[in-house]
């Protein structure tokens, strides 16, 4: 299957036809597809939607999708990478640097349903889409924060529309008890408490994940983890049951010389002089 590509961080493209150019096909960006006119059916994944006018998509990453074309349509797409609202984070609000777009855009429950708007909330997004239509014609549309702040908008009315039809995204939420759990079940891997994999674990965006950590347990990420793994290796000292090398291993160090090290900076205390406590 065919796989795009897209480098810029930010591409708007607006197009009309009767036949569909591509091919059932993947991307490697994510894409916003407005209905500006015509009707037919979108395949998305293994789902078979129709569309009309004023009809809203987004795909993520994950996603395949052809659109079979029954009345000459006029599509309007807004594609972007990863890298477009990480390098605009300073201009969202919390909820969404918890939650980012990307993760909120590959929820099944926007494959499968089209999105139902009321009047107003139509309304709105059209004349969102005209506004972005318009501004395309600047340059540099992608470091724009007008563009972003639009672009951000028709998510607040997808977010509407799921509400309004009892539609519940799964995984938005954040259960503070359920990192503490997994911080201590993997505590032992380090690759597996790094903070990149613990983000995407919690569909938290990495770099808002250390002040979310901080605001709600009244200490840093790194400090927990150095903490925790310190008073585990203090104990498995302290029991006598384990030789240094063993606890090297365990924790994941590269030899007993890297697990010295670290307790002693963590605790101004060689591992040998815990065995005499």
């Amino acid at each position: 299957m065919k796989k795009l590509n897209q480098f810029d961080t930010l591409v708007i493209d607006e197009f009309e036809e009767d036949q569909y150019h591509l091919p059932r096909h993947s991307h490697t960006y994510y894409e916003i597809i407005y209905i500006i006119k015509g009707s037919g059916i979108h395949q998305l994944n293994k789902n078979l939607l129709p569309y009309k006018s004023g009809d809203l998509f987004v795909l993520s990453t994950d996603d395949e999708h052809y659109f079979d074309i029954k009345k000459t349509t006029r599509f309007f797409f807004i594609k972007f990478t990863d890298t477009y609202f990480n390098s605009n984070k300073k201009l969202a609000c919390d909820e969404f640097l918890l939650n980012t777009p990307e993760n909120f855009m590959r929820d099944k429950s926007l494959k499968e349903n089209v999105l139902k708007l009321d009047p107003t909330c139509a309304s709105i997004l059209k004349n969102t889409i005209d506004n972005i239509r318009a501004y395309n014609s600047k340059a540099n549309i992608s470091t724009s924060p007008i563009a972003f702040y639009q672009i951000l908008s028709i998510f607040g009315l997808i977010k509407e529309s799921l509400q309004q039809q009892n539609i519940k995204i799964t995984g938005s939420g954040i259960d503070n008890d359920q990192i503490i759990s997994y911080i201590h079940q993997n505590i032992y891997k380090p690759k597996l408490v790094q903070i990149k994999t613990i983000a995407e674990h919690f569909n938290i965006s990495q770099s808002y994940f250390g002040t979310y950590f901080k605001r709600n347990f009244s200490i840093s990420y790194r400090e927990y983890c150095n903490k925790l793994r310190t008073q585990l290796i203090e104990k498995r000292i302290l029991n006598k049951q384990l030789s240094m090398k063993q606890i090297a291993y365990e924790f994941g160090f590269t030899d007993e010389s890297h697990l010295s090290n670290y307790f002693k900076k963590q605790r101004n205390l060689k591992p040998s002089a815990v065995k005499k406590l």
